[in-house]
């Protein structure tokens, strides 16, 4: 059995891509991409040659062959909703990358790339848990505008990556559980996991929850809709405000939360309440979570890059801590999902799922 499985990870200005052999890493690496190199491309669909000759090229280097592949797997983008698991890429998902998105990013290359590395292979190429998996409950979509439904996109890999590993570490399954994770990076994202299944999560990326590094969080309404109705701003621009330019670079003008960190231990005013109020509103959101998992939580786990802050994490952990143990699982993880996943699916102890 090959199990020599290749993962593929585009960001905007990057390609992460890694070979394991079962477990074992074989080869990690970042390739990066100019602004000027990805500017040269109309659409994020048409940068997948240019990216594609970057990705084999260094397989090459590392002496890879694609023929030496059992599978490929890239990281999932925004499709359609869909539930957790491992999707085989098929004609439906590569159309609807291309033609039908719910948002333009890089990670919908991930797929795209996968599908035209493992065709070269003769393998299949898988996505797995896509920011797009949706598990909420009916009463979680509901809101008190009939216009507007709540929709989950959260940091879906992840989450369930280290609920996953958390399960394992005390030797029960994870659909036994009910676990609040927090993911902790440009995003956060707190969802409440009940048995398996992510009941319910804030979607940072349109604007709920805790701010991040460069997302808003939760806003007042009506204040929103005056800033928006105020002349000032295009619509273009409100939505870069929201997602890219808000949070703590609203606040202090710069999305480094390592040193903002540091100079609020240090003493320095805005970075201390901007701290504060970050950890605050995580902390908050837990609470909401509890509440959703009807107090029954077994652990609350905390993740992402900014998870490696003892600081942050202790702040937090002082919030929450009486609702459940705190476990800190510090990093990304991403590419060992990945690999993960599509190494169930060639051992047999998992079914890919058709994308329907």
């Amino acid at each position: 059995m090959n199990k020599k499985i290749l993962v593929i990870n585009p960001g905007s200005t990057s390609t992460k891509i890694a070979v394991y052999d079962g477990e074992q890493e074989l080869f990690v690496t970042t390739l990066r991409h100019s602004t000027e190199e990805i500017g040269a491309f109309a659409t994020i669909p048409d940068q997948k040659g240019f990216r594609r000759t970057l990705i084999t090229e260094a397989m090459e280097a590392a002496g890879v062959k694609v023929a030496d592949l059992g599978a490929v797997i890239g990281r999932g983008g925004l499709i359609k909703h869909i539930p957790s698991g491992v999707y085989k890429v098929d004609d439906q998902m590569i159309d609807d990358i291309i033609n039908r998105p719910l948002g333009q990013h890089a990670s919908n290359l991930g797929a795209l790339l996968a599908a035209d590395i493992a065709a070269e292979a003769g393998v299949e190429a898988y996505i797995a848990d896509p920011v797009v998996v949706d598990e909420l409950e009916p009463v979680a979509r509901l809101t008190g505008w009939a216009e507007v439904e709540r929709t989950s996109i959260f940091h879906a890999l992840n989450q369930k990556a280290v609920s996953r590993a958390y399960a394992e570490s005390i030797g029960k399954p994870y659909e036994e559980l009910n676990l609040i994770v927090v993911h902790m990076g440009g995003g956060i994202t707190v969802g409440a996991h009940r048995q398996g299944r992510v009941i319910d999560v804030n979607n940072g990326l349109d604007g709920e929850g805790p701010f991040s590094p460069e997302r808003v969080g939760t806003l007042p309404a009506l204040s929103l809709a005056k800033i928006c109705f105020s002349g000032k701003y295009t619509l273009a621009e409100v939505a870069k405000k929201i997602n890219g330019k808000g949070g703590m670079n609203s606040l202090i003008g710069s999305n480094d939360v390592k040193k903002a960190a540091e100079d609020a231990e240090a003493g320095e005013p805005k970075a201390k309440a901007a701290i504060e109020a970050m950890c605050y509103n995580i902390g908050k959101e837990v609470g909401a979570m509890a509440a959703v998992l009807h107090g029954k939580v077994d652990a609350i786990i905390l993740t992402g890059g900014i998870a490696y802050n003892k600081m942050i994490c202790g702040k937090i952990t002082d919030m929450v801590g009486f609702i459940a143990p705190v476990i800190i699982s510090p990093g990304e993880n991403e590419m060992e999902a990945l690999a993960a996943n599509a190494l169930r699916v060639i051992e047999g102890r998992l079914e890919a799922k058709e994308y329907i």
